[in-house]
């Protein structure tokens, strides 16, 4: 486990591998562990390296901050590492992340993968999910919320559970104001009249059963991204790396000119 400083905040990272360098962001409330199987795979072919952003996993949380401030903290992760330019890949909140940073420093980023995303929220996409829902929410606890909305978020279900469970065994859950405090981060960003500027070779995968970010919003951000790819996958939600995890390396894969 690393650890750097960006603007005062202690941010924690992992490296794994050798080669070209490729970096992963993860999702809200997630952490770098969320990518511990898509790692054992890109370190055979990549410096890879994983980050727990602000408010998240082992990194400091701070009572309040931005998107910019995870968009800056990958900039200055880049130049603690001392890369002029990286492969992206971001999962939801990661994926907005990855967007911000290949508009404000396109030339940092050689090809970026966009995994359940969207260009633009008024609020997060779970706390847009969990409005949409109130009727069936009221009295919960955020995680008894997250449980009864995951199969409106989620396909494959199991797929999912392991996943969380093996992850939630490396790193303490987010306490209830963390938890408000990385939803607000994400509150009325929107990056559709900028991702123009993105030079990056871009591939966008959603899943067709997602609620969270459903298709059309992927769809809308590959069109706004200059020659960006689009890909549904049928049998996923809102974690197309979990839930058809052999189908997505191929993929992702064959999109990094490693297959």
């Amino acid at each position: 486990m690393n650890v750097f400083e960006s603007n005062g905040v202690s941010l924690v990272y992992e490296e794994f591998g050798e080669g070209e360098p490729l970096l992963l962001l993860h999702g809200l409330t997630g952490n770098r562990h969320m990518f511990d199987e898509d790692v054992n795979v890109f370190r055979k072919y990549f410096r890879t390296i994983v980050l727990d952003a602000r408010g998240h996993g082992d990194s400091d949380k701070p009572v309040a901050y931005t998107l910019d401030d995870h968009i800056a903290d990958v900039l200055r992760l880049l130049d603690h590492l001392e890369i002029d330019a990286s492969y992206l890949i971001g999962v939801s909140m990661g994926s907005y992340i990855a967007q911000g940073v290949a508009i404000a420093s396109p030339e940092r980023v050689k090809q970026m993968i966009l995994v359940a995303t969207k260009p633009e929220g008024k609020t997060s996409s779970l706390q847009a999910l969990f409005l949409k829902y109130q009727n069936q929410l009221e009295g919960l606890s955020f995680s008894q919320k997250v449980m009864k909305v995951s199969p409106y978020m989620f396909h494959d279900l199991g797929a999912i559970g392991e996943w969380s469970k093996e992850a939630a065994k490396k790193s303490s859950p987010l306490q209830a104001d963390q938890i408000v405090a990385a939803n607000a981060a994400l509150e009325g960003f929107d990056f559709r009249h900028d991702l123009h500027l993105v030079t990056a070779k871009t591939l966008v995968i959603s899943g067709n059963h997602d609620e969270l970010n459903p298709p059309e919003v992927g769809r809308e951000t590959a069109r706004l991204i200059p020659h960006a790819t689009f890909v549904e996958f049928n049998q996923s939600g809102h974690a197309p790396n979990v839930e058809q995890h052999l189908l997505y390396m191929d993929f992702v894969l064959e999109f990094l000119n490693k297959k």
